[in-house]
Parts: structure tokens; sequence; C-alpha cells
């Protein structure tokens, strides 16, 4: 199997969650990523619960599909180490805070003058510079920065955080974006570039038509909870066994939504006849709706709703999710062999492609240090040389296992 990214080797300087998601979707596309721990604890994230035979499901979840080496980042032959790799490598992703790289002689400006094909991602929390690019990039505190969490949540309840990381995951999304955009910026003008995104950015882009809502009508959205901003009935309803999303979104597919409740009388009462209409007497027409669909199942429901082109669906939990016949048809679960764990679940990635015909998970998150030598020794270092950086603990190999 041919992979898109094939032959394109990665320096993965990442750690925690943002950076190590975004190098994973180029090793999910073949790129040959390197991930660097520093030694001797490792990326920060194998300390975050919950763990799997004592490793980190975090960890697990943003790192299938890298090698993997550890260095001593303190130690000056650490650095010079990585600096001849990176002259080596067609990428380097990182997100150390604002500075850092550069105080290790890492930045771009240094690394693409020994090596100017080089292509740099950078991610931090808040932009590289700024009133706020010293600020250190934790997630929650982006979502909240953005906009992001004041336009989430319930009226009465104020706002509230997205349930995964969104800001880490999506500016890792946004930054590989970029990287694949400047290969092939590369191929014509035979020069890298850096590459740069951050929290911040990635959730205000995110921000879609709430933000140009302020941005065109001086509008300040607030928290509309589960309900769409501005049609109804649209949002979260319940039915027998749990609650059901319903979005008629057009004015046919609301009168086929009250033919289908035997709610047809409705369809003349003033307080519903059109969308701000119904918009103004949003809470009494979910009372209505919501004692109909209480006769029947959330599965029931949505067969009929989509059998006459109303979309629905029912909030599944994870459980649900992972069993869910259309989820197990489209193959959004894998399985690799991971040597602690055995048999190691992973969600797939999200894109298809017509050569990618194996799956995406094809290496498990490697160990700490599983790589060391084996990589070292394909960037050209001697064998003695190896030996000395591991006596002098620059370097560190994994434990072998029996």
């Amino acid at each position: 199997m041919t992979l898109p990214l094939q032959g394109i080797k990665v320096l993965d300087l990442t750690r925690a969650l943002a950076g190590p998601f975004c190098s994973m979707i180029l090793a999910d596309l073949g790129a040959d990523v390197i991930k660097v721990e520093p030694a001797p604890n490792g990326d920060m994230v194998r300390t975050w619960g919950p763990f799997a035979a004592g490793i980190s499901a975090y960890y697990l979840s943003c790192n299938r599909n890298k090698r993997g080496i550890a260095v001593d980042f303190r130690q000056p032959a650490a650095l010079d180490l990585l600096r001849d790799m990176a002259g080596q490598v067609d990428v380097v992703v990182e997100n150390f805070k604002s500075g850092t790289m550069e105080s290790m002689g890492l930045g771009f400006d240094t690394l693409a003058a020994a090596n100017p094909r080089l292509v740099y991602g950078n991610i931090t929390g808040f932009g590289r510079t700024g009133p706020a690019a010293q600020w250190p990039g934790f997630d929650q505190v982006a979502q909240g920065y953005s906009g992001l969490m004041s336009v989430t949540g319930m009226p009465d309840a104020g706002p509230t955080r997205v349930g995964v990381a969104i800001g880490d995951m999506t500016a890792g999304m946004w930054t590989a974006m970029g990287v694949l955009a400047a290969l092939l910026s590369r191929e014509r003008t035979g020069r890298g570039q850096r590459v740069e995104s951050s929290l911040l950015a990635s959730l205000v882009a995110l921000l879609g038509v709430q933000g140009q809502r302020y941005l065109s009508a001086g509008e300040i959205p607030e928290p509309t909870g589960n309900d769409h901003p501005v049609i109804a009935p649209y949002g979260v309803f319940d039915a027998k066994d749990g609650p059901l999303n319903l979005a008629p979104g057009t004015p046919d597919m609301w009168i086929r939504l009250c033919e289908l409740l035997d709610l047809e009388a409705i369809m003349s009462d003033p307080r519903f006849v059109t969308n701000e209409q119904r918009m103004q007497h949003r809470k009494e027409l979910k009372i209505i709706i919501d004692a109909r669909l209480r006769m029947r199942t959330r599965a029931e429901w949505t067969c009929d709703m989509i059998r006459l082109g109303i979309p629905a669906g029912p909030i599944n939990n994870l459980q649900d999710v992972f069993a869910d016949p259309q989820v197990v048809h489209c193959g959004l679960v894998e399985e690799v062999a991971h040597s602690t764990i055995g048999q190691l679940k992973q969600v797939a990635s999200a894109i298809g492609m017509g050569e990618m015909t194996e799956g995406s998970v094809r290496m498990p998150p490697p160990m700490l240090g599983e790589h060391t030598g084996e990589v070292l020794k394909e960037f050209g270092f001697a064998q003695a040389q190896i030996d000395a950086w591991q006596e002098a603990r620059v370097v560190m190999l994994a434990a072998k296992t029996t």
C-alpha cells in the first residue's frame, strides 16, 4: 500500500495533545514520524490518567504510527543531536512555549539556515507574538478566551467547555493542513517555510456564523443550549427511552413532522405558524412535541423521520457509538498489536483515501525510547557514538522486554 506522505520524514518535538495530534495526522497519512521525548520520564501526557495496563489513555490517543526516541534536552549534546537530525528531515513540529525552541538553538531561523527545504510546524497557546504570547496553552483557558465557551452551554447555567480538548485538537488539525500546504508549495519553490497556529486562532476560526453575527450585525450571541439559535423546532427532544436530536430545518420538514406526530392542528396555531413565531414560543412547542415523542423509542422515531426526510438521530453515549452498526461498517475503530496491552483498539483516522485500503492504524504508540537505537543508526550515527550517548544518558533506549 502506497501512502500519500510516504517518504516524508518528520521530527516530532511535541508533547501533550495539540502537537502530537498534528503529527499523528501526518503519520496516519504515511509520514515517518520520529517522536522525540525528554528522558528519563517522557512526554508529560504519559502521567495523565486513565490508564490501560499502566499506559495513559491520553498518550495512546494521539501517538500511533510513530517511532519513538528519548533524549535528555538538558544536555548540550542532545540539542546538537537534534539539530543534526533536523538537517535531514522534511518537517519539524513543535508546541513549546513561545521562545523556548530559540533558547535551545532549535528555532526556525537556525534550522532553516542549515536545511532550507525544512517545513517547520509551530503550535502555541495564544500566538507566537503579542501581549498573550507567553501565556501557557491550556485547552480550557483557550476555550474561554476565544469566546467558544460563551456560546456553549445552557442559558441558565452559564458557559460550558466542550467535552473534548477541542482547542488542542483543532490547533493540531489546522497545523497539519498548513504543513501539507507548505510541502506542496515546496515542490514549486524548493524552499520550506514556517507554519504556525495556536489554540486561540484555531477556536476563533471555528466561531463560524456566531462570529459572523457579531462582525456583521453587532450581535453578541449567548448560549442557547441544545436549541438551534435561529430555527425552531430544532434541537434535543425526549423520546420514550432517552434524548433525540430533531432538525426539521425547512417549512416542508416542519409540515411533515406535524403530520407524523399527529399534530396538524398546531400548524395553524398563531404561536407556531412561522419560524419566527415558533422561536418566540419555543418552550411551549417543545412541551407539545415531547409529549408525542415519549410514546415511542428513539430508534422507532428516527426510522420514521429519516424515511420522511426529516433529519433526526439519537444522542448516543460512547458505548452506543462504538456498538453502532454504521460506526462499525465505516471502520471507525481499528486494532493494532501492542507489546503491553495486547490488541489495542484505536479511533481510526477520519480521512479516507482510495489507496489507503488497509486502515489508518499501522503501528501502536511507541514505548519510551523504543526506537532510539534504530532511528539514530538510520540518521547515520555510528553504534559507538550511540553507546557513548547512552552511557552519558544523552539518549535513552527502551528496556528490553522478555
